[in-house]
């Protein structure tokens, strides 16, 4: 068939997230608060970590770009997630998808890759505390962090580009509640070779890579936890790792389970929910992860919020 004879896609159309309708409000109001708690509390965090000098360290400079990701990440999806909640013809337009797939693709692997540099900042922090003020210096923390947003929004862009190359003369259902690769891909009539080359490079270079420099900084951290003598050794050190353990854990698991599980356990109603794990529930959790067991970052929201409670 040829090129010319294709119709141009205008418009998507999205399966949604739920089947039953009468259900649609209770869950627009309960995922507007979420999304709302999301800017509101990583907002709240990259403002007291800029106004509170004490918390001018590399750890809070990671942590200050972790939270601008995430709320780029719910942004790109929640919004029209929301909208398309309260219609009854859930649509998407195909410039406003493909927007969707370069914001929330490169967000997604900006998180990433900013959890693996925090981890080798936690490794260098507990294992060669000596060595930590040289070898995570202002600038090198700036040039890792620069380094991390450019390597994904050129990676989202050569694969923007390889999806624009494609024809879609078949269906135009988008099985799920916002775009992503592999959604796309599947409806096109035209060759995907080069798409799905591209994605699985991605998966083993991007996330395979990331996630075994992770697994490897916590080993390290690990062992040299345990090899300290007094226990409120070992308890000073886990502090200083813990906050950042748990939001890596939250998130390589939804991560994992969506993408590396079995073909034959594949649930779109369970992979939807997942979905909404890392789009929402984990950017929510995470400014309260950090800000929780912190006394400095609970001085510096007191001066932003001077009616919370010592």
């Amino acid at each position: 068939m040829e090129h010319s004879n294709h119709t141009r896609v205008t418009e998507f159309i999205m399966q949604g997230l739920f089947d039953h309708p009468h259900h649609q409000g209770q869950f627009f109001g309960l995922f507007l608060c979420l999304y709302t708690a999301v800017v509101m509390g990583n907002s709240l965090i990259i403002v007291a970590i800029v106004i509170h000098p004490p918390l001018h360290t590399p750890m809070y400079f990671f942590i200050t770009n972790l939270a601008l990701v995430d709320i780029l990440c719910t942004s790109s999806v929640v919004p029209k997630m929301l909208e398309n909640l309260m219609q009854e013809k859930k649509t998407i337009s195909f410039g406003g998808c493909i927007t969707q797939l370069f914001d929330f693709t490169s967000s997604l692997v900006t998180e990433l890759l900013l959890l693996t540099v925090m981890s080798y900042d936690q490794y260098v922090a507990i294992c060669h505390p000596l060595h930590y003020v040289k070898v995570m210096s202002k600038e090198i923390c700036i040039h890792s962090a620069v380094s991390a947003w450019a390597v994904c929004n050129i990676t989202s862009f050569v694969n923007i580009l390889l999806v624009l190359r494609l024809d879609f003369c078949g269906s135009h259902l988008i099985q799920h509640f916002f775009c992503e690769f592999p959604t796309i891909v599947s409806l096109s009539c035209s060759s995907t070779y080069l798409n799905e080359i591209m994605m699985f490079m991605a998966d083993i270079f991007l996330a395979m890579g990331n996630f075994l420099l992770t697994a490897m900084s916590y080993s390290f951290i690990i062992i040299t936890i345990l090899k300290i003598q007094s226990s409120k050794g070992k308890q000073r050190a886990f502090s200083i790792c813990s906050s950042h353990l748990l939001v890596v854990t939250l998130y390589y698991s939804t991560t994992i389970y969506t993408y590396i599980q079995p073909s034959s356990s594949y649930s779109l109603d369970k992979n939807k929910m997942v979905d909404i794990m890392y789009t929402l529930v984990t950017p929510t959790l995470n400014p309260v992860i950090y800000s929780l067991r912190n006394n400095e970052v609970k001085v510096a929201i007191r001066k932003i919020l001077p009616f919370t409670t010592k």
